[in-house]
């Protein structure tokens, strides 16, 4: 897991969104992934996921306080969290300015449809490349689509790792473009699910908050969120005694 830490982008927030919108300018080609517990966890048993994440063409973000606390504690200078719905709406914003094509794939038809609704008012100079809900199991047949159109940027919702390892898999057939898994993100940029107030977000309580809203979601925080600190602990020790050991 420690090469994943040393993946992760260390810059501001401002700064990296300062550079997608140079990025997306002059027609550059990106892959981002917003990692959170639950992304190092998974990368770990799926040799997949494990390989794109070191790739250098892979831009890995620090999505979450607990990314950024454990980076810390293994002594990766990160400088900010760099969330996946923070960074859509940077760029949808800044499509909208650069007049640029979007193609949104993911989330249920009802969601997508309101997203759409929402972007046609908000972001008038935003291209609608294309879009498909992400319940019809064609995920190939949508990317040829995607292949076929060439939008400037591509956000798939379909949640980890399932999103991340589509992009994956076509990165290589597109010469420009910023790809990104956005998980949940259209839920709230279409206004169909709230995000956290902003006394959660200053406090870097956005977890709590949507475990207080959706209960159902503790299972899931102690699979990634736990087992994520004792693996971070586990390499804390594990590096200290290799110390210890060369002095």
């Amino acid at each position: 897991m420690r090469e994943y830490f040393n993946r992760l982008y260390c810059d501001s927030a401002d700064s990296f969104y300062q550079s997608l919108y140079c990025s997306l300018r002059g027609g550059e080609r990106r892959f981002i992934v917003t990692a959170n517990p639950e992304t190092f966890m998974v990368a770990q048993k799926n040799p997949d996921l494990d390989n794109l994440l070191c790739k250098e063409t892979t831009t890995v973000v620090p999505d979450g306080i607990g990314i950024v606390k454990a980076a810390h504690y293994l002594s990766v200078p990160v400088k900010d969290k760099i969330t996946g719905v923070d960074i859509a709406a940077n760029l949808l914003k800044d499509a909208d300015q650069l007049h640029k094509s979007v193609y949104f794939y993911g989330a249920k038809e009802e969601v997508l449809q309101q997203l759409l609704k929402t972007i046609s008012v908000k972001y008038p100079g935003l291209v609608v490349a294309g879009f498909h809900n992400g319940y019809n199991g064609y995920d190939d047949a949508v990317f040829e689509d995607i292949v076929g159109k060439r939008p400037d940027i591509v956000m798939v919702a379909l949640g980890i790792p399932r999103q991340e390892l589509l992009i994956d898999r076509y990165f290589n057939r597109f010469s420009s473009g910023i790809f990104i898994g956005v998980g949940g993100s259209f839920d709230v940029l279409s206004g169909s699910k709230k995000r956290a107030p902003q006394f959660f977000v200053k406090r870097n309580l956005e977890w709590l908050y949507r475990i207080v809203r959706e209960p159902k979601r503790l299972g899931r925080f102690y699979t990634s969120n736990i087992r994520f600190l004792f693996a971070v602990r586990k390499i804390k020790r594990q590096e200290g005694k290799a110390h210890s050991s060369s002095v």
